[in-house]
């Protein structure tokens, strides 16, 4: 039984390692949770319910103007971007708007007011609900360099939902994935037991480790060679939730897009065990190991 609000992030250092896939049992192993899909260049998790649409919001970010009659050239704006996303030329400020990160600081160090911000859609949050379970997708628009704000939105809109959710980041360990573990309370490490698995497990295992936020690995894909993840989780007092071996009845049901948990009970039974023992550890409020 889960006990409160809580916020899960799943993680993988690479993709393929089984993210999806493990972030879309533990919604439908927990009916009372949403599923909130933040891999917004390629969402693919509401493949795997039969839901509902509910409703869809544009998410934008403001970008500035310039007013050519009330700029004076003194390019204390161009000197101030750290993004390199405007220059000055032949007596007008330009700007690149896909360098641009939306901080709003050259409108604010304008000295004669010549900047202003106008509105730019960078992406949509759809929604959609199965039963009980809500699917929040986040669909970056092509094309575009950051998904972070989108990401940010499509987290803010799901905690309006009053319900725990199950956040499915983007893989690997850049900027959209420290966006989407933000607000988490427990991430949750997807692991695969190979040497490439490794490395990128590491790789997000220090991100982590920077938030200081409770975690553990469930590794998947195992045929019983996974010595080299059980060594390192060791070394750095890593909980393992979960072991799931290697199965082609599993990859099957996920190349056609189904459930992976009918007519399976023993995953089912894995997925509540994990988010049980999630609960457990973060109500003991510790960062040590089960």
């Amino acid at each position: 039984m889960v006990m409160g609000r809580i916020k899960v992030a799943v993680l993988s250092g690479k993709g393929g390692a089984g993210k999806t896939f493990v972030s879309v049992s533990l919604a439908q192993a927990n009916k009372s949770f949403a599923y909130v899909d933040c891999d917004v260049e390629e969402p693919n998790g509401n493949l795997f319910f039969n839901g509902k649409y509910v409703n869809s919001l544009p998410v934008s970010v403001k970008v500035p103007v310039f007013d050519d009659a009330l700029c004076t050239g003194c390019r204390q704006c161009v000197d101030f971007c750290n993004f390199n996303a405007l220059f000055y030329i032949n007596g007008r400020v330009k700007l690149f708007e896909h360098l641009c990160h939306n901080c709003g600081g050259c409108v604010v160090i304008c000295p004669v007011g010549a900047v202003t911000e106008r509105e730019r859609i960078v992406g949509k949050i759809n929604h959609f609900s199965e039963g009980e379970t809500d699917i929040i997708t986040g669909i970056l628009n092509i094309g575009e360099a950051s998904g972070v704000k989108l990401i940010e939105s499509v987290i803010d809109y799901a905690q309006t939902l009053d319900k725990s959710l199950i956040i499915d980041c983007p893989p690997g360990s850049a900027c959209p994935v420290n966006a989407s573990i933000k607000s988490a309370d427990y991430c949750l490490l997807v692991a695969e037991p190979t040497a490439f698995g490794l490395h990128n497990f590491k790789m997000v295992h220090k991100l982590v480790n920077l938030t200081n936020k409770p975690c553990g690995v469930l590794i998947n894909k195992t045929y019983g060679d996974d010595d080299c993840v059980l060594e390192y989780c060791r070394e750095n007092n890593i909980e393992v939730v979960g072991r799931i071996p290697y199965s082609e009845k599993i990859a099957k049901k996920i190349s056609d897009g189904n459930n992976t948990l009918s007519d399976d009970e023993d995953l089912q039974k894995l997925f509540l065990k994990i988010i049980n023992k999630i609960n457990h550890r973060l109500s003991k409020g510790s960062d040590s190991a089960l």
